[in-house]
């Protein structure tokens, strides 16, 4: 449960301050009397290094000293009309995307890690029937909003859309390692940058748990990457606004109003740096076990199944590619492929019979992801398309290449797309528009690794300095 222990007594004027600002928004809590238990006073003196300084409120195992009204409304997600508390976790991108919006637009909110109160993983499990997913919101005890969007979000709470008057040198339409890296080099040249992004920061290589061929680190997790690239841009000067879908851009004279789901926003120019998406097969506990089994990258989470069977599902270059770099140090790989033949070039196909750890299963269509009583990835079921017989491949994790998704749709009638949907640009990753360019993996021609995304931001910000000189 929500625990609140309150240690105060009867006569203090901030413990009655404090019990009359719990009652009014009706919020429940332990009161111990201080005057009345010895062991209450010790805890106190043990918690404030000896002082006996009263109210000390523990909330979920943190204490708060003498907490004023304020503090007690951000840390129990007390507003004017509404409570909000927001069950997730650290590592969870879209939490840190619904925190961001919170707190963009100054609304309080409790967090309740379910990684550190396990009481209130039965809470969102039952809410979810039965699965656990974050974040789970609830208003007033009475609404619930489920990994919900920031329009959704905005609706709920009743926030006006806003227009941003202040028209910034460059927006950077996307988070990761490109859109990062073009901020950073901007600021160093003095000129101020906004960065939308419509999830959390650090885009694909942020899911990355991690990462072994980025310079100067032997190792490092994506989440640890991201967030220094993220500080080092805020310490330059650039403003990060999470939760900010692009719906569409257009030009007013010289200047760039980028429109999102919520507000609009103005630029002189533009970075397009919004990444791809892998393709995913869209089956029964896919977005499930994303991260817990199911990956998309062999190169950044291959190394995890060393000695261990996997699965690969794919027949073109990239599944059989990458099947073959697991099959140097995974005990097993079986490859599932839709069809009856290979798309892949003969250099991959031709590899493949010398190759004893991999076994192929061709004309096999991928019918459901199934996890163990522990939420992990344990088995794929297929299905043969010519006989319809099912059976089940057991591993300890699926790789799935199937092809990326340039996250390009909503700029198709700004600028010069290629027929698989990517930017096309010249020069300095000028796009068809001037005063816009495009880097990362949205661009044609880009390699999807972070360390060349990094490359492509810096080229868009000698872009972007050319143009606005």
């Amino acid at each position: 449960m929500n625990k609140i222990q309150f240690y105060g007594a009867d006569w203090c004027p901030d413990c009655r301050r404090a019990k009359a600002y719990l009652k009014e928004n009706n919020i429940a809590y332990e009161f111990v009397d201080v005057d009345l238990d010895e062991q209450a006073t010790k805890k106190v003196e043990s918690i404030n290094k000896g002082k006996r300084i009263i109210p000390t409120l523990i909330i979920n195992g943190k204490s708060y000293t003498n907490p004023d009204n304020h503090t007690l409304a951000a840390t129990l997600g007390i507003n004017e009309d509404y409570r909000i508390l927001l069950y997730g976790a650290d590592w969870c991108p879209d939490c840190r995307k619904s925190k961001s919006f919170l707190d963009d637009n100054n609304i309080h909110y409790q967090f309740i890690d379910i990684d550190t109160n396990e009481w209130a993983i039965p809470i969102i499990t039952k809410i979810n029937n039965g699965k656990r997913k974050i974040p789970t919101i609830i208003i007033n005890d009475d609404r619930v909003l489920v990994e919900p969007e920031n329009e959704e979000l905005r609706k709920a709470l009743k926030i006006d859309e806003v227009k941003e008057e202040k028209v910034f040198d460059t927006i950077i339409v996307g988070g990761g390692a490109a859109g990062l890296t073009t901020s950073i080099y901007a600021q160093r040249d003095r000129f101020d940058t906004l960065i939308l992004e419509k999830k959390a920061i650090g885009g694909n290589a942020f899911l990355t748990e991690k990462i072994e061929n980025y310079p100067g680190f032997t190792s490092i997790s994506g989440p640890a990457l991201m967030d220094k690239m993220k500080e080092q841009a805020e310490t330059y000067g650039a403003t990060i606004k999470t939760g900010e879908d692009v719906v569409a851009i257009k030009k007013e004279k010289k200047i760039f109003v980028v429109k999102t789901a919520t507000k609009e926003y103005q630029g002189k120019s533009v970075v397009l740096s919004t990444g791809s998406t892998y393709r995913q097969l869209g089956i029964p506990g896919e977005s499930e076990l994303i991260g817990s089994g199911v990956h998309f990258c062999a190169t950044c989470d291959g190394a995890f199944y060393r000695d261990k069977d996997i699965i690969v599902i794919g027949g073109g270059n990239s599944a059989l590619e990458e099947g073959i770099f697991l099959a140097g140090f995974c005990k097993s790989v079986k490859i599932v492929n839709i069809l009856p033949e290979f798309s892949a070039s003969e250099t991959y196909t031709e590899k493949l019979p010398s190759i004893r750890n991999i076994t192929t299963y061709m004309n096999k269509t991928s019918l459901e992801f199934l996890a163990d009583d522990r939420g992990i990835f344990k088995a794929l079921k297929i299905e043969d398309n010519e006989t319809k017989e099912s059976e089940e491949l057991t591993a300890d994790g699926v790789f799935i290449f199937i092809g990326l998704i340039p996250n390009t749709k909503s700029f198709a009638d700004f600028v010069e797309l290629n027929d698989r949907g990517f930017i096309q640009t010249s020069g300095l990753a000028q796009t068809s528009q001037e005063g816009i360019f495009a880097a990362g993996d949205c661009r044609e021609g880009a390699i999807a690794q972070v360390a060349a995304a990094t490359g492509e931001g810096v080229l868009a910000s000698y872009g972007i300095k050319a143009y606005l000189k």
